[in-house]
């Protein structure tokens, strides 16, 4: 149809406020001398065919496949939780009921910095959804501009009647609308919506990690307690044993051999114990930067570890993918790059555009608001790219790579997750095997130590015996310890691998 504008003004521009540019007729435009009712009406109808017959172009989403065990491997021959147990949803480190524990744990939730810069890339993702929705509605300007001019007399075309000195005053309003004909704005709101929800999913990884990492220090620092007591203890042992062979050196039954040697295995044993201070200081640290302090201001008192690993439920692999946040964000981000196969496509296919201003326009203030000072017009056009290059077949392969790449991230991911909640099932098994073996191993060096010193004590042997059955219990001592800590790591490893009770239905609406 052929370009319809009001008696000497023109629209110029896709440019989203249309500058009014005075201009004469121009052949096969049409005239509107006393605006009439069929342009409104046709203008409307055209809006409303390009709202009604508007489609969605690009695949519609499918989730990926991910291969799924039936069940846990490891799982097999380890004590597993009643189906009525369950990690605690948010709050799940509250099952080792440590009430320290669980206050470090509500500190890490409110002061941790990389946990409030988590937060506030959520925040951005989901005000970036409202930038893109904004494509929705049309783009309104207004403004008001004056000026007073002097015409020069001299000028080409000055007529008599023509005024030298006037004003002017416009009071306009532009408004520019690009109807979403293809789905383009709705595939963008799409992909940006997934975007933030993948960005909730990752805040909430990051919240399980700094969480997990806590616990980790926390159960690595208490068993370094449980380490210091056992070597303070054996210091305190060893410095009688080594009163005992001074004295029986004074009254000739040891030789000096065996002095030498008592000293020798207690002055070894105080430092180890003063060496588990250097572990234990670095583990210190890393907990008051977790819940935002400096070091120096942050300490916690000795408190051996006397706790055993907690039974956690695992549940059905196939529940896995709805528990682990990252699993969720890598979806999320492959919902993301499916939209923005569409935004592709949408580029094939023409633009189109509908502009119009009105407003007021006076020589002066007095009657600018007054009918005869009104003036509007109406406006609209299409576009499509008759050639680019390859532009658009290149973005359109870029984002159909861009998808299958992140599927097979999302299959990776779901892969490692399995990997994990595998890897620590079999460590608290095999840990649990462990620790009853080594508890026997201690019984027995105990044992062994208590025969090698009633020896010496009798003359027996000498003291070499003795020292040999002391490392040896001090040994499997410590062992037992440090297998008792690696099984609540463990512990706290397979809560994290199975995501911490959280639900991919916590993400938030956006």
């Amino acid at each position: 149809m052929g370009v319809i504008r009001p008696v000497g003004y023109e629209t110029s521009g896709r440019a989203r406020g249309l500058t009014q540019i005075p201009v004469a007729p121009q052949p096969g435009s049409r005239t509107l001398m006393n605006p009439g009712k069929r342009l409104p009406k046709r203008l409307g109808l055209l809006f409303v065919v390009l709202l009604l017959g508007g489609c969605t172009v690009g695949p519609k989403y499918v989730r990926p496949s991910a291969e799924t065990p039936t069940a846990y491997k490891e799982a097999k021959g380890w004590l597993l939780a009643q189906p009525s147990a369950a990690v605690p949803k948010g709050n799940w480190w509250e099952v080792y009921a440590d009430p320290q524990l669980d206050s470090l744990e509500q500190q890490v939730t409110v002061s941790d910095q990389t946990l409030k810069a988590a937060q506030q890339q959520f925040l951005q993702a989901r005000a970036a959804v409202g930038v893109v929705r904004s494509n929705y509605f049309p783009y309104v300007t207004a403004g008001i501009s004056g000026s007073q001019n002097r015409q020069s007399q001299n000028a080409p075309l000055y007529g008599a009647a023509a005024p030298v000195n006037y004003g002017e005053v416009q009071l306009p309003v532009d408004v520019s609308y690009e109807p979403d004909v293809w789905g383009r704005v709705r595939r963008s709101v799409e992909a940006a919506r997934s975007e933030a929800q993948a960005s909730a999913a990752d805040l909430a990884s990051v919240d399980l990690s700094l969480h997990a990492e806590l616990a980790l220090d926390y159960f690595e620092l208490r068993g370094l307690d449980s380490q210091a007591q056992l070597l303070n203890s054996t210091v305190v042992s060893y410095q009688k044993a080594l009163q005992l062979t001074e004295s029986r050196y004074r009254g000739g039954l040891s030789s000096e051999l065996d002095v030498a040697q008592a000293q020798t295995q207690l002055e070894t044993t105080r430092a180890e114990a003063v060496d588990v201070g250097v572990q234990r200081s670095a583990y210190e640290h890393a907990i008051a930067v977790l819940v935002g302090k400096p070091s120096a201001e942050f300490s916690l008192q000795p408190l051996p570890l006397t706790m055993g690993p907690p039974t956690v439920p695992t549940g059905l692999p196939s529940q896995l993918l709805e528990r682990r946040p990252d699993i969720a964000a890598a979806e999320r981000r492959v919902e993301e790059a499916n939209a923005e196969i569409g935004v592709a496509r949408a580029a094939y296919f023409p633009d189109f555009l509908l502009g119009g201003s009105g407003g007021f326009e006076s020589s002066t203030i007095t009657n600018l608001l007054s009918g005869p000072s009104g003036f509007w017009s109406l406006a609209g056009s299409a576009a499509q790219v008759v050639f680019d290059g390859g532009l658009r077949h290149g973005i359109s392969q870029e984002a159909q790579a861009a998808y299958n790449q992140s599927v097979d991230l999302y299959r990776q991911t779901t892969l490692v997750a399995f990997q994990e909640v595998e890897d620590n099932l079999a460590a608290l098994r095999i840990l649990q095997n462990e620790a009853h073996i080594e508890n026997a191993a201690v019984a027995a060096a105990q044992h062994s130590l208590q025969i090698s010193t009633t020896r010496y004590q009798g003359g027996v042997t000498n003291y070499l015996e003795v020292t040999t059955a002391e490392s040896a219990a001090l040994s499997d001592e410590r062992t037992a310890v440090d297998i008792a800590t690696r099984r609540m790591a463990a512990s706290v490893l397979l809560i994290k691998a199975l995501g911490g009770g959280w639900n991919v239905s916590m993400i938030p609406p956006v």
